[in-house]
């Protein structure tokens, strides 16, 4: 069986992005090859613990794998990289690597993008039923309009970086080891501001508030993680936005209890009924479904209403859940006396024949 990837990263299942990236970084530092030479155990389980950090620092990933494990996600097609080379994993983590080591998909120069913002929305069950839209107001820092983002003052430009010459990065070397750091003189943008911008004061970005449109699918439980592409900060000297992540919650029902895609409620039936049986109405989420009541039915007996529970997430919404109800009969407090009278009758048919 393949290893747990919180187990391989050193995390709690609720770790957040920051937690995530911290342990993936101190473990590729821990692991990489450069530092291992010749190492074959290194190199395989820093490509283990790359893959790991591939699944869940992606949302829909990690939502599936959270779920249904690692055969869920082979069966969705959505696997970590399994990259068979080292060089192949630097392709889809250039952006970490970038900061480290200075090689491969996280190429010199290359602009940082903008921080990743995260909030949370609440909605209450029904709302699940069927995509919903809310719009969240999100602070966040923008390119500035004044200098266009550069952080130079108007009518002048960022000069080129004497240090690393415009690359960002410098390379440390110490006897046989190599590193790649970002320079210190120009923080790693590759330019300097002689004059400043008086409106971000040589920044580049400016604060304001968004309003962001949020669509969130069927289905949707409480604590899911949705992503916003390029609505996070913008990122320094133009580079790309960062993304939203948006933490759903789903307030609780007086009425229905959620497992999954199923729903359980409590349907009250009188005395007669559960002897009889007869037919009832409940009131789901989703308006009035008939139910059947078999003569002799118990207290706390669940009943089942295919197909009226909450959308399959991992289906698209198409497919529902079902619905559980737990019968309680209510017993009278007062009866009147002819009630009284034919229940004393039906007392006395049951009992057991004099000798």
């Amino acid at each position: 069986m393949p290893a747990d990837y919180y187990q391989i990263l050193e995390v709690a299942k609720d770790a957040d992005d920051r937690d995530l990236k911290k342990a993936y970084r101190s473990l590729a530092l821990k692991y990489h090859p450069d530092r291992n030479p010749g190492d074959a155990a290194a190199e395989d389980k820093f490509k283990e613990v790359s893959e790991a950090y591939e699944v869940l620092a992606d949302p829909q990933k990690r939502q599936i794998y959270d779920r249904f494990g690692h055969e869920g996600l082979k069966s969705r097609g959505a696997g970590g990289s399994h990259s068979s080379s080292v060089e192949d994993i630097f392709s889809h983590f250039g952006d970490i690597f970038g900061d480290i080591f200075g090689r491969g998909g996280g190429g010199r120069g290359r602009p940082r993008r903008g921080a990743d913002l995260l909030t949370e929305v609440e909605i209450l069950l029904v709302d699940c039923l069927t995509p919903t839209q809310r719009v969240v107001e999100i602070p966040r820092e923008i390119g500035c309009a004044a200098c266009a983002g550069s952080g130079a003052k108007a009518g002048t430009k960022p000069i080129v970086c004497a240090t690393c010459g415009g690359i960002g990065q410098v390379q440390i070397q110490s006897g046989l080891f190599s590193m790649v750091t970002p320079c210190t003189r120009c923080g790693g943008q590759g330019k300097l501001i002689k004059d400043p911008c008086g409106t971000c004061r040589g920044v580049g970005r400016t604060r304001t508030t968004s309003s962001v449109k949020v669509t969130i699918p069927p289905g949707i439980e409480a604590g899911m993680r949705l992503r916003v592409t390029g609505q996070g900060e913008d990122g320094p000297g133009g580079a790309p936005p960062g993304d939203l992540y948006v933490v759903v919650q789903v307030r609780d029902h007086d009425r229905f209890e959620r497992h999954g895609a199923d729903l359980l409620a409590e349907l009250p039936i009188d005395l007669v009924d559960a002897c009889l049986g007869g037919k009832t109405t409940f009131e789901s989420l989703d308006g009035p479904v008939p139910v059947e009541i078999a003569a002799g039915t118990q207290s706390h007996s669940l009943l089942r209403v295919r197909g009226r529970g909450m959308p399959r997430l991992e289906q698209g919404g198409k497919g529902r859940g079902d619905l559980h109800l737990r019968v309680t009969v209510t017993i009278p407090r007062k009866l009147s006396d002819e009630q009284t009278r034919l229940l004393q009758a039906l007392r006395d048919s049951f009992a057991p024949p004099k000798k």
